[in-house]
């Protein structure tokens, strides 16, 4: 996926490349585990770490660490796309599941990406779901807004993205 113009001039879409290529490597070894899964943020990252280093030990040096310091621009751009991934995989199976299935708990996603670039994707997406919604009767004949995450998963969620 290409930055937005107004970014492309600042990133380095070498490094943006690499760290979006290996992003997703650590999952076949310790899962795609989000905020539901009860695997706090930390220990997620120190499994994440432990797996990143048996793949590419001295193959690609410290891209893995790079990508989730969230220091460098680089960084927040590939975690940023990493979200719109989720988001647009969440819509795509909503509208599968021809309203029989509701992923709104994992729509809290949206309010981490960092960019204001990004955003407006987001805003893009969740506008689509939202007409998307509107068409169908939603789970168990709940509205969208009663169908969200609840409290104690939203509790998970802020502790696991602020923490």
């Amino acid at each position: 996926m290409a930055p937005p113009p107004s970014l492309a001039v600042w990133l380095d879409s070498n490094k943006c490349m690499k760290m979006c290529l290996i992003h997703d490597m650590a999952e076949p070894l310790v899962g795609d585990l989000t905020p539901a899964d009860g695997v706090s943020k930390k220990e997620k990252s120190r499994r994440e770490c432990i797996a990143m280093d048996y793949v590419t030990q001295k193959l690609l040096g410290n891209v893995h660490g790079k990508h989730e310091d969230s220091k460098t621009l680089e960084s927040q751009f590939v975690q940023d796309i990493d979200k719109v991934k989720l988001l647009f995989q969440i819509l795509e199976y909503e509208k599968r599941g021809e309203g029989k299935v509701n992923l709104s708990e994992f729509i809290y996603v949206a309010t981490t990406v960092f960019m204001p670039e990004i955003k407006a994707w987001v805003e893009e997406i969740l506008q689509e779901r939202k007409v998307s919604w509107a068409r169908k009767e939603l789970v168990h004949g709940e509205s969208q807004e009663e169908s969200d995450a609840p409290s104690d998963m939203k509790k998970m969620q802020d502790e696991y993205y602020d923490g």
